[in-house]
């Protein structure tokens, strides 16, 4: 098998996915990329969790009322998932169609909202923003519970032009105006949530939907140019037609999955950085009705995905969880797991509670001295614990190298983490690492050892930072 080939997968699953050993980057690679594009396009062919066991072991997961619990069972599920791509578009879609714990204080209710974007954030973004717009921890977060006839809240009306589904502008232009906003509002009045029922004696209960048509605006409505007594679908109907929809989401998925993009209040005046390639996903997304899995199915077969190789900065979760799907040892429930999740609110992301409404930025806004230490710290220590299972099979790999030399190790080692590439003077300076620890012998008491040393070196370099 081609060493490009694997190289290639091991780029679409740290994209796709969370990474992934060298014996599935091998395993996917005899079976094609473009098939095993479409494997991951359609994760519900894939088994899910099984989640009987881990509630046995884990009796908080059970209902996963707080937050630390709740990011200790996504964590789980990035690392363990035999459905990558779905955990991975419910990451995009939380990073964009926010909701923050901080003000919902119900981990549940915002689980739901994310159980949502795994089983309908590859489908028409029109049906996205509809589950949105009648999430009961959306509604909250964004006060249009508050928000009633002749006494409109503009947040949610606000959001969703701005943040959710159209972005301030385009091509130097506007993409909506204030009249817009207010009309919006007007639109989504009546839409609020359910009085819950009481927690006691069996727990808390979760919100539900509410639809008041009494307390809704039913006067006429001018939204987008288009005349109407416009209800809160209408609103999202003509936001989705919009070519400012179709560029907003070709965006947010370029930046997310191919490379670094500046932040998105920059976008009215700042061209894309591959103008044909969105182009080619806004076509998928016409074509398709809206359909992200189109478009992702364009962007992950261009030659534009293929080439940016290392071109975005890892979020924290992706440190987190790839390193620890890398390393293994964590697919089967046991103590210490929430310790390790933390890893990525320290790193700067604090999963289910985002900083703002607008997410967190991401790129190179990433990383600072703090952030750097923390995910040079974490990785290195997973890398140098020769006890893990997946650090064992990498030193096997290695060991089995023909001709190990200096040099093939440093080669080995990173080939085995994914096929990283790191400058000649970097590579130059490991390999007079390993060169002044002496002859390498695979049967020594110390080359278990010299192979982790090497790889902590390799995942503390900035060019581990990149996907």
């Amino acid at each position: 098998m081609a060493t490009q080939d694997i190289a290639l997968m091991a780029h679409l699953m740290r994209r796709a996915g969370f990474g992934a050993t060298y014996d599935e980057l091998q395993a996917r690679a005899a079976k094609g990329y473009e098939a095993t594009v479409e494997e991951l396009l359609h994760p519900e062919n894939m088994p899910d969790i099984q989640m009987d066991l881990l509630e046995r072991c884990f009796i908080d997961w059970k209902e996963i009322n707080n937050i630390e619990t709740n990011q200790t069972y996504w964590t789980y599920r990035m690392v363990n998932t035999q459905r990558p791509l779905e955990e991975k578009i419910a990451l995009f879609w939380h990073g964009i169609l926010v909701v923050g714990n901080t003000k919902c204080e119900h981990g549940r209710q915002v689980k739901n909202q994310l159980d949502r974007f795994r089983h309908e954030g590859l489908g028409s973004f029109k049906n996205i923003l509809m589950g949105l717009a009648s999430d009961p921890a959306m509604l909250y977060y964004l006060d249009n519970q508050m928000s009633h006839k002749g006494a409109i809240n503009e947040n949610w009306g606000r959001e969703l032009l701005e943040l959710f589904a159209m972005g301030v502008g385009m091509d130097d232009k506007p993409n909506y105006s204030e009249d817009d906003v207010k009309v919006a509002a007007r639109a989504f009045t009546g839409w609020t949530i359910g009085n819950s029922i009481p927690r006691y004696p069996y727990g808390r209960y979760l919100n539900n939907f509410y639809y008041n048509p009494n307390d809704h605006d039913n006067e006429q409505k001018t939204f987008l140019g288009e005349t109407g007594n416009w209800n809160g679908e209408d609103i999202i109907e003509i936001a989705c037609k919009q070519p400012s929809a179709a560029r907003f989401v070709a965006r947010h998925l370029y930046n997310f999955f191919v490379a670094d993009e500046p932040q998105v209040p920059a976008w009215q005046k700042t061209p894309p950085r591959d103008m044909a390639l969105i182009k080619q996903m806004e076509k998928a997304y016409f074509d398709n009705d809206y359909e992200v899995r189109s478009m992702l199915r364009v962007l992950f077969n261009s030659q534009s995905f293929k080439d940016a190789r290392f071109a975005r900065v890892k979020s924290p979760a992706e440190v987190v969880a790839s390193t620890l799907k890398l390393v293994g040892g964590w697919d089967t429930p046991k103590p210490g797991l929430q310790l390790i999740s933390n890893e990525i609110r320290y790193m700067g992301q604090d999963l289910l509670n985002p900083p703002t409404v607008e997410g967190w930025h991401t790129g190179s806004e990433w990383i600072d001295s703090g952030t750097l230490v923390e995910r040079i710290n974490f990785c290195a220590d997973q890398l140098g614990d020769t006890s893990k299972p997946g650090v064992q099979a990498i030193i096997k790999r290695v060991a089995a190298t023909r001709g190990l030399t200096p040099e093939t190790l440093v080669s080995a080692c990173l080939e085995a983490l994914g096929h990283y590439e790191l400058p000649k003077e970097t590579r130059d300076h490991l390999t007079t690492h390993v060169r002044k620890g002496g002859a390498l012998n695979p049967a020594s008491a110390d080359f278990n050892t010299r192979v982790s040393q090497v790889l902590q070196l390799i995942v503390s370099t900035q060019e581990y930072q990149f996907a």
